[in-house]
C-alpha cells in the first residue's frame, strides 16, 4: 500500500514537472505577458434541463428502439432486481431486468408528463 502511494506521488510529481516545461521563446518573440492574447468568450450559460424535459426529449426518438431506451437509461441508470415491484414512479422503471419492460415503463410515465414550455 505504501509503495503504491509512493509510486503515485512520483508519477504526479513527474507529470507536473513535464507540464511546466516549455520550449524557449523564439528569437525576437515578445514575452508571453506582453503578447496580445484574445480573451476566450464565455459560452452562454445553459439552464440545466429538468428530469421531465429530459424524459420528454427521449420521446422524440423512435419508439421501441434501443436508442430511446439508452436515452432513458442515461437519466436513470438500470439497477435490475430479480423481482422488481410494480413501478409507482418513473424512477422505479430502472429496476426491470427486461429491456422491453423497462422501455414500456419509461414510456408510460414520460407520455403522462404535461408538455413543458421551451
Amino acid at each position: 500500500m505504501r509503495m503504491m502511494a509512493l509510486a503515485l506521488a512520483v508519477a504526479l510529481a513527474s507529470t507536473a514537472a513535464l507540464a511546466q516545461d516549455k520550449p524557449p521563446p523564439a528569437a525576437g518573440a515578445k514575452p508571453a505577458a506582453q503578447a496580445k492574447q484574445a480573451k476566450p468568450k464565455a459560452a452562454p450559460a445553459k439552464k440545466p434541463q429538468s428530469i421531465a424535459a429530459k424524459l420528454q426529449a427521449c420521446l422524440e426518438i423512435d419508439d421501441a428502439t434501443k436508442e430511446r431506451l439508452n436515452c432513458y437509461d442515461a437519466i436513470f441508470p438500470p439497477a435490475p432486481k430479480p423481482k422488481a415491484p410494480a413501478a409507482k414512479g418513473v424512477m422505479d422503471c430502472r429496476f426491470f431486468k427486461e429491456e422491453d419492460e423497462r422501455l414500456t415503463c419509461f414510456n408510460g410515465f414520460a407520455e403522462k408528463i404535461p408538455k413543458l414550455p421551451q
